[in-house]
């Protein structure tokens, strides 16, 4: 078989020796990250478009002088350059054979802050949510507000031409910024802002000059071909001369230099800064959220809604309710906002510096409604708080789109036509028209209040995908142009909507365009081939899944057939899975889950991603280690799989935490996707002796107690401790494990079991049976003390049961399957009567929702997994169904300072401790907003990522118990997080049950 790698597009064999003279010269000149290998291109080839080039090289610049020195270096050696920022384009703005400049990293500073002014200068790294964060104490922010705001980089956003949730009321991103600081092609810095105050440099005004004289040679083509409506953002700004416009770019009518370079997608300059325009921060907001029962009512009265001058109206469909609806973040939310079953809903915000006002719009939407036709279909959400959480799903709207599984997926290429409000129902439902003509439907959602609706057709790339694209974008721009709307409104040109800048503008605008380019760019060298001279849309060349793309042959260790599965695009009905193929077809569904948007790029708050919040490295971010794993598993980094150094190197600071599985909207499970690696490289490779005592310490751990006097013994040796640890590649500065017993052998019910008696069983763990007893020991009490007969996971005659989670981490996945096919036959006795399986360590617990699920077990997995219980979430289940008698007494604690482990998170299982902690009588609860604490399990051990390990512990977790009062109490239910914050703060954690032990009246 050939490989991918074999047919995807390479740099010319001219270019091999001046590609490496180039990177060799780099490495020399620059003081940031120089990277040439295939992985690391890789990795960089692919945007959150359907696209992916292999780019020449990777430049992570430090500073600006970099930036600079890099630009030169490209130059000389003839190399195009491609600046990118977070890499979250939608339509291929940021793929390409170039140098790629990645300015996220280190050139996210900023320069200046005038308050009262009301402007700032930033570099063009910084994201939009930073910005915002380090605004917000002056009550001022930058007000093109992005759904992808956590991630998205303001240099990006400029040249995209950015618009945002609240363009309505702000404008889009060319009526924000003041000024851009550039350098040229030739590497000369300029300044571009008010053409009346530019600065005294001749190559500048030479420039404006000949732009100037452009726009008023083609002024009648530009009033003619321009689309009279604020969402267009193609091709250059040529407009801007043209103060006729019914929205000028400046408030005061003037002609800023700057606006040409806004949309410009990176081909006319390199930005080194940008002067922002910034808005006082509104006071208070209002949301009214109105259900409509059908699709095309919800387009047709928008034109009304916006008459109450809103802030924003966003669109959300059926399509996205229902995928909502299964995600467990979101569920929860987005039923808040529900009346009866709408086709859509669309988000009304009012937004302003009092809160009356606001109130009053509220009621009159709900009036407008009402005169409509459609009394009592909003629900109001005064509260910022409800409202907040809703908009997280809005933001998160193309990521959901994102997350139906199968080979069909909604493809973004005609996603952001902006058509004239009154026009938008017709529109929307001719659309969709095409759509059932050509076997598919489409996903609708986004900026009902300009007229421009995200929309993306379900379609298979794999397959015909590319013929209906074309066949669809065709048709599409026939109605655009019958509504005189604009073929592109918001994500700029790229690769997708580039050969459509001359259909919308015509011949004499397009050989402008051509004209703009070549006078600032004469050697082609700023991001070629994008808005002039581009690739025509479905050029398989450049398509990431082309029709040729295959995957190399492999066994998966899990069974990944839910993934492989396919979908009807207008039935939404699927296909039995495995019926799309062979074995590594469902994980390689699985991975390609990630549609590289970046949300995993997000610092603001959740758990994704730990490493990547320390390192700012792409390799070590969610979206890279999955960009890595589908190379790797369609043969274009070589045909070692997943035992290749290249998934090792990009998987090594995988802490495990399975963030991704819960806060990345499209659930791609990195833990999952490790524990096939591992076992892959284990397999081919054999384990280390760290590994193996990792994995078998369930086995040891009955011996290792009984010996735990002198290892306490050794530990207090120093020269003994250094020897181990350095044996087994452990850190010197932790601890060794200490073990304390058997809490199981010492622990049961003798007395007959009564037939009216509610029963239990508690399934303790390794690490709860032999080192931490305590914690089994006061949930055994407190559950006896709730009226509940407590069973034990005990297996007479043999060792203790175990959930097989060590030998997963390590890559022995053959005996992990058989721990729990051992611990499955063991408890289904209980499960099949009623009993509730009740655990206290998180990954052990939740091993039975998540992995047993895996492994082929059928209906017993999945029957054990609707048992399963972590002792908090037990204690809630009783309560609520009124069978709790549980009495408790308040404490000397008046302060309680909760860490969720990070698979509670995951499976949205902290709340549950939450409720219980409020159950103790005076004891005031506040859950620490963290990602991961590091440990992980035997990560912090490990000699090699200790420092890494700790880091993740410093970003918010350990400086936050470090300010807690010393009367205040820890609570963390994972045995590695109590073991962090002990290493890390010297303080104690406790599991919930003690506190609750504690607490018993």
């Amino acid at each position: 078989m050939t490989s991918l790698s074999a047919k995807r597009s390479q740099p010319r064999n001219a270019r091999i020796r001046p590609v490496s003279e180039m990177a060799a010269r780099l490495q020399r000149e620059i003081a940031g990250e120089v990277l040439f290998d295939q992985a690391s291109r890789g990795r960089y080839s692919t945007d959150a478009s359907i696209y992916q080039i292999m780019p020449i090289g990777v430049v992570v610049p430090r500073h600006q002088q970099d930036l600079a020195v890099a630009l030169d270096i490209a130059r000389d050696a003839g190399m195009p350059v491609l600046p990118r920022g977070a890499g979250t384009s939608q339509c291929g703005q940021t793929v390409g054979e170039a140098l790629v400049l990645d300015t996220s990293r280190w050139l996210n500073g900023i320069v200046e802050f005038d308050e009262q002014r009301h402007t700032v200068i930033v570099e063009p790294g910084i994201v939009l949510d930073h910005l915002n964060a380090w605004l917000k104490p002056y009550g001022l922010w930058f007000p093109v507000d992005v759904s992808t705001s956590a991630q998205c980089t303001l240099g990006g956003m400029a040249g995209n031409n950015s618009c945002g949730s609240r363009s309505i009321k702000y404008g889009n991103m060319v009526h924000n910024v003041l000024g851009i600081d550039a350098l040229l092609a030739d590497g000369s810095p300029a300044s571009f802002g008010l053409l009346d105050e530019l600065p005294d440099d001749a190559r500048l005004r030479h420039i404006a000059q000949r732009v100037r004289d452009i726009a008023q040679r083609e002024n009648a083509s530009i009033r003619e071909h321009f689309p009279k409506v604020l969402r267009r953002v193609a091709g250059y700004n040529l407009d801007l001369f043209d103060c006729q416009n019914p929205r000028p770019y400046d408030a005061e009518g003037r002609v800023n230099l700057a606006h040409l370079l806004v949309g410009s997608e990176g081909t006319l300059g390199l930005t080194r800064q940008l002067t922002l325009k910034l808005e006082p921060l509104p006071e208070h907001k209002i949301l009214g959220v109105v259900n409509f029962p059908t699709f095309y009512q919800a387009m047709d009265l928008t034109q009304h809604i916006v008459t109450l001058e809103p802030s924003a109206v966003e669109l959300v469909d059926r399509t996205m309710i229902e995928l909502s609806l299964e995600n467990p973040a979101f569920r929860p939310v987005i039923v808040k906002a529900l009346t009866g079953k709408p086709e859509a809903v669309l988000l009304v915000e009012f937004s302003g510096q009092e809160r009356q006002p606001l109130l009053d719009s509220l009621r009159q939407l709900n009036e407008l409604m009402a005169d409509l036709g459609l009394p009592d279909c909003v629900v109001d959400m005064p509260d910022a708080g409800e409202q907040k959480a809703l908009w997280n799903v809005r933001k998160a709207g193309l990521n959901i789109m994102m997350s139906m599984k199968g080979d069909g997926k909604p493809v973004s290429f005609i996603e952001d036509c902006a058509v004239p409000l009154e026009n938008l129902a017709e529109y929307t439902d001719k659309l969709t028209q095409v759509f059932h003509k050509h076997g598919t439907e489409g996903t609708w959602y986004a900026h009902a209040s300009v007229g421009t609706l995200h929309v993306r057709p379900i379609l298979d790339m794999r397959r015909d995908g590319a013929r209906k694209m074309r066949e669809i974008a065709e048709e599409a721009s026939t109605l655009v142009r019958e509504y005189k709307g604009a073929y592109s409104g918001e994500h700029g040109d790229g690769i997708c909507r580039g050969e459509w800048v001359a259909w919308q503008f015509g011949p004499a605008l397009n050989a402008a365009f051509k004209e703009i380019k070549q006078l600032f760019d004469p050697a082609n060298l700023f991001n070629p081939n994008k808005i002039v001279d581009t690739p025509r849309m479905d050029d398989e060349r450049y398509f990431r899944f082309p029709r040729h793309y295959q995957t190399i042959p492999l066994t998966p260790a899990f069974d990944w057939t839910p993934w492989n599965v396919k979908r009807d695009p207008l039935t939404g009905e699927q296909s039995k899975p495995g019926s799309a193929g062979d074995p590594t077809h469902g994980l390689a569904m699985a991975v390609e889950m990630c549609n590289n948007n970046g949300h995993c790029r997000k610092f603001d708050a959740g758990t994704m991603c730990p490493s990547y919040r320390i390192t700012e490295d792409e390799q070590h971010l969610t979206r890279g280690r999955a960009n890595t794993l589908r190379l790797v598993l369609s043969g274009q980094l070589g045909e070692a799989g997943l035992a290749s150094d290249e998934v090792k190197e990009a998987l090594d600071l995988c802490v495990s935490c399975k963030g991704c599985r819960r806060d990345c909207p499209t659930g791609v499970d990195m833990a999952k996707f490790k524990i096939e690696a591992r076992t892959a490289r284990a397999r081919t490779r054999g384990l280390a002796l760290r590994d193996r005592m990792v994995g078998e310490m369930p086995r040891y751990a009955p011996w290792a107690s009984k010996l735990s006097s002198l290892l306490e013994a050794a530990e207090r040796v120093p020269f003994i401790a250094r020897g181990i640890k350095r044996t087994l590649g452990l850190a010197p500065e932790r601890a060794l494990p200490a073990f304390e017993g058997n809490f199981l052998a010492r622990h049961g019910n003798t007395a007959e079991l009564a037939d009216d008696t509610r029963e239990v069983l508690l399934f303790v763990d390794t690490f709860n049976n032999y080192m931490e007893g305590d914690n089994a020991r006061a949930a055994k009490r407190v559950l006896e003390a709730a009226g509940y007969w407590v069973h034990l996971n005990i297996s007479k005659g043999e060792r203790p049961l175990c959930c097989g989670r060590t030998y997963l981490s390590s890559g022995q996945f053959d005996k992990a399957k058989a721990e729990a096919r051992r611990t499955l036959d063991h408890l289904m006795p209980f499960v099949q009567r009623g009993v509730a399986i009740v655990g206290l360590e998180p990954s052990c617990l939740l091993s039975m929702r998540d992995e047993f699920l895996q492994y082929g077990f059928g209906a017993k997995a999945k029957a054990l997994s609707e048992s399963a219980y972590l002792f908090e979430e037990f204690l809630v289940k009783a309560h609520d169904a009124g069978e709790l008698a549980l009495e408790l007494k308040s404490l000397n604690h008046p302060r309680a300072l909760l860490h969720g482990h990070c698979h509670q998170k995951a499976f949205d299982a902290v709340r549950p401790v939450e409720q219980v902690l409020a159950w103790v009588p005076g004891l005031e609860v506040e859950t620490i907003e963290s990602s991961c604490c590091g440990m992980a399990g035997s990560f912090g051990y490990e000699a090699e990522h200790y420092d890494a390990s700790m880091k993740m512990a410093e970003l918010s977790l350990l400086p936050k118990i470090r300010d807690a009062d010393n009367d205040a109490v820890l609570v963390a239910d994972g045995t590695s997080c109590r073991h962090q914050i002990h290493d890390g703060s010297g303080r104690t954690a406790l599991h919930v049950a003690r506190l609750l032990e504690r607490a018993l009246a």
